[in-house]
């Protein structure tokens, strides 16, 4: 049997976990792909750091360049996490002409262009099933199972952090900041939170994914972004009674009848047209969303994770399971050391490239321009005449209401009075809103929350 020496960067949460699963499974892997991977070194921090999973003294070393560096490692994984150190140290494998695994979602959003174009340049391949939804095997689905498959739309419920303070203030009735604080005793949600309720961590993995699924690389700053802090128990409270259920989602989702249009100030981007040339317009957006209490995502709760993907020959698929956490990224590491270990076995250095940029037309749609159904909360002054002030103006802005709900007994001077739209622009409704909450009977900001009704 053939030996794949590994070299890890990183011996915290997920790199003992996988030197843990290395040692609880390797044995079964090796025999299952006839390759064996061997741990030579291991870069830590410091030699006592706490990690949930022991680490013999003789891998371990501080100089994570001595590991990179080393002849006799042909295989490095980096589970450091950051931006800055990682990309170096990603960057100095693959010049070496080293296969380099990687868990680093904030990385690969941010640089991932680069670090590809690198492994491309020096023959090497680059790995990152982890980076996504933890043990879930979207990353591959996407670049495999689907190869042969148009995406039209990919629904993510990807940051188990925001899903379980949505399941918790569902199932409880409480508030934002009362399961966030117990979240956070627990050891759910970090502190500061911010990464992961302001969605800035779903928006690194949904901006993978949406790379993946549509051929052209999408970067951060082109993906609309919301998190979950303006959910009350209220709203959650009030899609129930409607029959929906409120999760943080992912969207990806194929736009028709848009072409790119270039400007020489803003350059690319993409407008309606009537033109022939439609070639692939996509929404890229996180924000909180109004489920179906019938769709399958809407049962997916507390840390679990969910991905559907609707492939124009499969049709629709979905993947669960857990998106975080020592055990479940260290299966997804394992998943991509017996690829890297394959790879190196049959000399195929690129049998599955990392990211293919085959659709250079592409394009992300501007919020303003896409099109969905709405959730609006309003609080307003309790008398007469109120709803006709409030539905004039969406009537003026050419926006249908489907239903209306004023619930009774609420006492005080202002009441809640709650709006559910026909599809708009999200620019036409947010002008709409604008104008609302300056009329005098509404006493405070305006909430949307959009609905997906998958169709």
């Amino acid at each position: 049997m053939q030996q794949v020496n590994l070299g890890m960067i990183g011996g915290g949460t997920v790199g003992s976990g996988v030197f843990h699963a290395l040692q609880l499974n390797g044995g079964l892997m090796a025999s299952r792909i006839g390759v064996k991977v061997a741990v030579r070194k291991i870069a830590v921090k410091a030699f006592d750091e706490p990690r949930p999973y022991e680490i013999p003294r003789a891998v371990m070393t501080t100089d994570w360049q001595s590991v990179v560096h080393d002849p006799d490692i042909h295989l490095i994984a980096e589970l450091v996490g950051g931006t800055t150190l990682a990309r170096t140290m990603i960057l100095t494998a693959l010049q070496l002409g080293k296969p380099v695994i990687t868990a680093n979602k904030a990385l690969l959003s941010a640089h991932g262009e680069q670090l590809f174009a690198a492994a491309k340049k020096y023959g090497t391949n680059l790995y990152y099933e982890a980076s996504v939804c933890g043990g879930i095997p979207i990353i591959k689905s996407l670049r495999e199972g689907f190869v042969g498959n148009r995406i039209h739309a990919l629904y993510g419920i990807v940051n188990g952090t925001c899903n379980y303070i949505l399941t918790r203030m569902k199932l409880e009735g409480a508030g934002f900041a009362t399961v966030l604080a117990d979240a956070q005793r627990q050891g759910y949600a970090e502190t500061p939170p911010d990464l992961d309720v302001d969605g800035w961590d779903a928006q690194h993995k949904i901006g993978i994914l949406a790379s993946l699924a549509h051929g052209f690389w999408v970067r951060p700053r082109e993906i609309h972004v919301e998190g979950i802090r303006p959910v009350s128990a209220m709203d959650i409270k009030f899609a129930g009674e409607l029959g929906y259920t409120i999760k943080l989602l992912g969207i990806v989702k194929q736009i028709e009848g848009l072409r790119l249009t270039t400007d020489a100030a803003t350059g690319p981007s993409a407008r309606k047209s009537s033109s022939e040339n439609r070639k692939c317009r996509v929404q890229v957006s996180v924000y909180p969303t109004l489920i179906p209490n019938a769709h399958v995502l809407a049962g997916v709760n507390h840390v679990f994770n969910a991905v559907f993907v609707r492939g124009d020959i499969v049709g629709d698929t979905l993947f669960y399971g857990r998106g975080a956490g020592k055990d479940a990224t260290a299966s997804a590491v394992l998943s991509d050391l017996a690829d890297a270990a394959l790879d190196l076995k049959f000399g195929t250095k690129h049998r599955v490239p990392p990211f293919v940029p085959h659709e250079g037309a592409g394009a992300v749609v501007p919020i303003e321009d896409v099109v969905s159904q709405y959730f609006v909360r309003l609080n307003v002054a309790d008398r007469p005449g109120v709803l006709a002030k409030i539905a004039a103006i969406f009537g003026r802005s050419k926006i249908g209401i489907s239903s209306v709900i004023q619930p009774e007994g609420h006492e005080g001077e202002s009441v809640p009075l709650i709006f559910m739209l026909h599809y708009a622009t999200n620019g036409a409704v947010m002008k709409a809103l604008t104008r609302i909450a300056k009329l005098s009977v509404v006493k405070s900001e305006p909430v949307m929350i959009r609905v997906e009704n998958f169709e």
